[in-house]
């Protein structure tokens, strides 16, 4: 009985071998040199619309399509859009305090909703002439005020803040 001590390659595997040794280091290499895809995440513009509401948030049945009509207007302009719940009392003197935040902050336009923020407006325009109001629902108009009457409306706001 006669044992083999080593094995040696044919010509035949030693081609095929070094043949798929070429082919393994060409596809890591194409794929290694190949370009990559834009990143797709949304650059926003540099312009934020603000919603003032109740303590019932963008639920409430008249924030709900103000704050419809500001998302979709968002996301076709890329302009970041945030809201505000007032917190406690429902009197214009508490909403001051929270639409003062929204004025100062870097909100292009802030829209209030409810009787108590639409009357907080008037006094905080008065103060703020530089930020754009806009009321839904009520309200006094002032150059920097804008009345609104429908959601719809704030959505036009929205898009106007990327022209």
């Amino acid at each position: 009985m006669s044992i083999k001590v080593g094995w040696r390659p044919t010509r035949r595997q030693l081609l095929f071998g070094g043949l798929a040794v070429v082919v393994a280091a060409g596809a890591v290499t194409a794929w290694a040199l190949q370009p990559h895809p834009e990143p797709r995440q949304r650059e926003y513009l540099d312009a934020t619309a603000c919603l003032l509401t109740d303590q019932q948030g963008i639920s409430s049945s008249q924030a709900a399509p103000v704050w419809s009509a500001m998302s979709a207007a968002g996301t076709a302009h890329l302009v970041r859009v945030q809201y505000l719940a007032v917190n406690g009392e429902q009197t214009a003197g508490n909403a001051s305090t929270y639409l003062t935040s929204l004025a100062d902050g870097r909100c292009g336009v802030v829209i209030a909703v409810g009787a108590a923020q639409v009357a907080a407006v008037s006094d905080i325009a008065r103060t703020s002439p530089a930020v754009r109001f806009a009321t839904v629902g009520g309200g006094t108009a002032a150059a920097n005020v804008q009345l609104l009457a429908t959601g719809e409306q704030a959505g036009d706001l929205v898009a106007a803040l990327a022209g």
